[in-house]
Order: C-alpha cells, then structure tokens, then sequence
C-alpha cells in the first residue's frame, strides 16, 4: 500500500480532556505533513484547528456527545449545528449504548437522525460517523446498531470512542463491514498504534482509521515493516 494512500486513510485525533491549544497546533501541523484525511478534536478546539488547517486538503471532524453519547438528542443536534458552523466537515457522534440495551430501538435511531439531519442539510453536506462503542455490546448489539445507525442516515459506523475498555478489533470491523450496505463506510478507532494494525483492520473493511499515532503507523510503512 502506498505511504500516501494509507495516510489518506486516517483520522489524526486529539480528543483527551488535557488537550492544550499547543498540542491542537502541532496535531494540526502534523497532519498537514502527513497528508491525513482529517484532524479529529473535541468542539473546544474545532474553531482553532480549522484556522490551523486552513487551505490544505485536510478535513476537520468534531466528536458529538463525546465520549459516552448520554446527552439528548436535542443537545447532539445543537453540537453539530455548533461544530458545523464553526467549519466541521465530519462529525464523529457517540450512540446512545443504554437506549441500545434498553432495547429501545426507535429512541436509538431518532438519536442519530438528530444528528444526521443537521449534517446533512448543511452546505456542503457534512459526513456523520456513529461511534458504536463496540466493547461495551454483544454481537447481536452491534448489528442491530449498525442497521439502526444506517436506517437513521449514518455514512459512518464506528467501533470506538478510544475511551472505553477497548478498541477497535478486526473481527468486528468484518460483524460491521457485513451488517451494512456498501453504502454505509466502516471507521476502525481505539488502539490502533502500528501499520499492521492499521492495514488489517483496512484488510477487514475498513476505509477509516482513527488514530493519534499517524507518524508512527507511517513509518511502519516506509520501513517495510508490513505489506498488503
């Protein structure tokens, strides 16, 4: 795979509570300088890091309910107003898990549509990517999720926040990739360090990567160190 085409492929991201404005520059900078397809930050930063990424090919994308998705739909929705008009272009949303589990299905849906239809209406459209938080669910939890994020609007489903017990893993990349239209794309975030990583969750169905460890997956790569 080409060092271009696999750093077109990742989300760089800061979204700790400690983030500083220095750090929001340099993860700006560095995604500049790797060719990332977007930087991921908390609405704090969203303001900043647009004006830092100004005039590249680098998109901006801003988490929304972030990170266990308990707000209201309400307030989901006024987030990506918010992060839209503050120059988002992809928003990174966290389902509402204990609604999932509740079994209330409809509830599930009417959460992410909230957020799809403000993205959606925006000029130009701005892409919604559902953040499952797939450790926390069985595999019948994440189908039905997966179906549900779809049939809301997503453009996106997500394994991970990257805050929970775990992250992203292959086998659940593929449960997503197989629950989905081709329509529908899959994000594969939380604990991916590594190229090999990063290019078997790719291999797995991927066409997303979440990571804040770009320059070394890269580096992987230009070593040699994996191959497709």
């Amino acid at each position: 795979m080409k060092r271009e085409d696999l750093a077109a492929a990742i989300d760089h991201t800061l979204l700790g509570p400690a983030a500083t404005s220095e750090a929001v520059d340099r993860l700006c900078d560095e995604a500049v300088r790797l060719g990332a397809a977007s930087v991921c930050v908390n609405p704090r930063h969203a303001v900043r890091a647009r004006e830092r990424i100004a005039g590249t090919s680098v998109r901006l994308c801003v988490v929304i309910g972030f990170p266990h998705g308990m707000t209201t739909p309400a307030v989901k929705a006024f987030e990506a107003r918010e992060a839209i008009a503050a120059g988002a272009e992809e928003l990174d949303m966290v389902l509402a898990v204990g609604a999932l589990k509740d079994g209330d299905d409809e509830g599930v849906r009417a959460d992410i549509a909230a957020v799809c239809d403000v993205a959606h209406a925006a000029r130009p459209r701005a892409t919604v990517k559902v953040i499952l938080e797939t450790c926390l669910l069985s595999d019948d939890e994440k189908r039905r999720a997966a179906v549900l994020a779809e049939h809301a609007g997503a453009d996106f489903v997500k394994t991970s926040t990257g805050f929970a017990a775990g992250g992203a893993t292959v086998e659940d990349v593929r449960l997503l990739r197989a629950s989905v239209t081709p329509g529908v794309s899959v994000k594969a975030a939380g604990g991916i360090r590594d190229t090999a990583t990063a290019l078997a969750m790719l291999d797995a169905g991927a066409s997303r990567i979440g990571a804040s460890r770009t320059a070394d997956i890269l580096a992987g790569l230009d070593a040699g160190s994996a191959r497709r």
